[in-house]
């Protein structure tokens, strides 16, 4: 290969919106291929205001996989980017741009290193799903790069490995992440259950009222329930599977009242859980806890149909 040959890059670039859920994703069964032990349902936010956007490039130049959040560079050697580099690599196809001359065969991905610089509009690690977006946006920028066809919900499978909820963000509107029962995870994938404009008189709002990042990390959090709660198995095996299907039930007939109702129950089961939890986990301080209880109050007794409140902790 001649100096000139050598100084092509390619690059694309994607963004990604967090989602917030209205059916909770807490604990998993399997930690490496992230699996979890429910069901969950989640609306996607506007990405105009929390998304992730990541622009990923490639170029014989590059000696070492890198990447950059918010302008500061991080490590790619933790196994959940390992795993969607790998995945998406292996699936990736051949690719041609004639303009600038480069062509690459399928089996030769694995020869590139890539550069990755991903930018969040909102606080990293402070109950806002940042990794959510942040995954859903690299794989989905990858699969760009690569040329990675999206076969029956693959990217989302894929996604998933990096951060489980990152799965739900690759569609808008609602999204339900079907927890599957293959021991390979080859069926736990999200799926839309409505566009972005089914519901369009919903509005969500953010309160964010700290952007400090969070004591207890979701991974961390989700191990210790799995290990100590019992209120968790209940959860997960009793009362979730009946809500997804009221849930899904209240999304397609738009019918915010009890959409409202089963949002703040579940809630309020996720942190009963996390006091349920050996140690107890605390996600709320007061001040997002003195504001969900007033927008729990609005959207249940005086039934405002436009309004839904969610805080970040």
């Amino acid at each position: 290969m001649t100096r000139d040959q050598e100084s092509w890059i390619l690059m694309a670039t994607a963004r990604a919106p967090t989602n917030i859920a209205v059916i909770k994703y807490w604990g998993k069964r399997d930690e490496t291929l992230i699996l979890p032990i429910n069901d969950s349902i989640s609306v996607t936010l506007d990405p105009d205001h929390l998304s992730a956007t990541t622009t990923v490039a490639i170029s014989p130049r590059f000696d070492s996989d890198r990447m950059w959040l918010n302008g500061k560079e991080i490590s790619l050697s933790g196994g959940r980017y390992q795993n969607c580099l790998r995945e998406i690599r292996s699936r990736a196809e051949d690719f041609e741009d004639e303009k600038k001359g480069v062509k690459i065969r399928k089996e030769d991905w694995g020869n590139f290193h890539v550069h990755i610089a991903s930018y969040n509009n909102f606080p990293t690690a402070a109950g806002l799903a940042s990794s959510a977006a942040g995954f859903a946006c690299l794989v989905y920028s990858l699969a760009k790069l690569m040329n990675v066809k999206d076969d029956h919900g693959s990217l989302s499978a894929i996604a998933r490995q990096g951060s489980g909820s990152a799965c739900r963000s690759l569609y808008g509107g609602f999204v339900k992440w079907k927890m599957g029962s293959d021991v390979n995870g080859s069926d736990s994938l999200a799926v839309q259950l409505t566009s972005d404009t089914h519901w369009k008189d919903l509005v969500i709002i953010i309160a964010v009222v700290s952007s400090r990042q969070k004591e207890t990390s979701s991974t961390t959090g989700m191990r210790e329930s799995v290990e100590t709660s019992p209120l968790l198995e209940h959860r997960a095996k009793v009362i979730v599977p009946s809500r997804i299907v009221q849930m899904e039930e209240a999304i397609k007939n738009r019918d915010f009242k009890s959409f409202a109702q089963l949002t703040c129950a579940d809630s309020n089961q996720f942190h009963a859980v996390c006091l349920d939890t050996s140690p107890p986990i605390f996600y709320m301080n007061d001040t997002s806890h003195r504001y969900y209880l007033l927008g729990s109050y609005c959207s249940l007794v005086s039934d405002i149909h436009n309004f839904f409140m969610h805080l970040a902790c």
